[in-house]
């Protein structure tokens, strides 16, 4: 199974991402950059009618790991060692956003991640960036940690 498939595949498919309602809709090569579009499941939300901090970093960090996934065509994966994120504005419940995840610089030992999250009609809700190792692309049979 492709990459971008196993993104949206259900039950087949990464277990986060369907969680997150992940949808990955392109990489521009040129820019290393990833564009998603996640729809706010309820669940996701806290009482105010937004989705709860934490899982505003799970979005950012899915939309950066598959641009760094797609920039290795497939190949790799980021393992976060360090995120930072600000969060601007509530996500409401019900919304889609737009994730856009770029590669800022990618090395052997080390890769640099940005990430935001947008409205339809451009509003930015949030950013972060990311220090990460890259690693072999898990799989539903491999973690890609060796084990």
């Amino acid at each position: 199974m492709d990459w971008r498939d196993q993104i949206q595949e259900g039950a087949a498919g990464s277990p986060h991402s369907n969680l997150l309602g992940s949808r990955f809709v392109a990489f521009d090569e040129a820019p290393q950059t990833a564009t998603m579009r996640f729809t706010v499941k309820r669940e996701m939300c806290t009482w105010r009618g937004g989705v709860q901090g934490g899982l505003v970093a799970g979005y950012l960090d899915d939309v950066m790991g598959y641009a760094y996934v797609a920039s290795s065509g497939g190949e790799l994966a980021p393992l976060n060692l360090e995120l930072s994120m600000s969060l601007i504005r509530l996500i409401p419940e019900g919304a889609t956003i737009i994730g856009k995840g770029r590669v800022v610089k990618a090395g052997r030992r080390v890769v640099f991640l940005e990430g935001e999250l947008l409205g339809e009609d451009g509003t930015i809700y949030a950013r972060a960036t990311s220090t990460a190792i890259p690693t072999p692309r898990p799989s539903p049979t491999e973690t890609g940690m060796g084990r």
